[in-house]
C-alpha cells in the first residue's frame, strides 16, 4: 500500500476506498459517520484484501 493511500485512510477513509466500488464506499462512509475509528479499520481491511488479489 503506497504512503499516500495510508495517509488518505487516516485523513478521510471513504476517499481511500472510492475506487473499490460503491458497496465498499458506502460501508466505510456509514462506519466513519458512526465513529472515525471503525471507518479507518474497515478501510484498512478493504484495501489490504484488494492488495492481495
Amino acid at each position: 500500500m503506497p504512503f499516500w493511500r495510508a495517509l488518505l485512510i487516516l485523513l478521510c477513509p471513504p476517499l481511500a476506498v472510492c475506487d473499490q466500488g460503491c458497496g465498499s464506499f458506502l460501508i466505510v462512509c456509514v462506519l466513519t459517520l458512526a465513529a472515525w475509528v471503525p471507518g479507518v479499520i474497515a478501510a484498512l481491511i478493504i484495501l489490504s484484501k484488494s492488495d492481495n488479489l
